[in-house]
């Protein structure tokens, strides 16, 4: 059976090394531990800035088409699609 983890190399400046060690020490984890939670951090921090973003995508959209409720988008759609009611 193969290995299940995959080794990484990175070059970072010593100070931040000192700091990435103290943080583990402080954590009480490996390295390896803390850079995959800093990983996961960046990941759900990407993740909240794409759903802000839908967010101003969908309040420009309603803005656009004076929609403010679900109603007016359930009309919408039923426009678009050639349904009358």
């Amino acid at each position: 059976m193969g290995r299940t983890t995959k080794t990484l190399t990175v070059s970072i400046p010593p100070q931040t090394y000192e700091e990435i060690e103290r943080l583990a020490r402080l954590e009480r984890k490996t390295k390896s531990e803390l850079f995959r939670d800093m990983v996961k951090l960046y990941e759900d921090h990407l993740d909240e800035e794409r759903w802000k973003r839908l967010r101003r995508i969908g309040r420009a959209t309603a803005k656009k088409y004076r929609l403010s409720s679900e109603h007016d988008i359930e009309k919408l759609v039923q426009e678009a699609r050639g349904i009358r009611d």
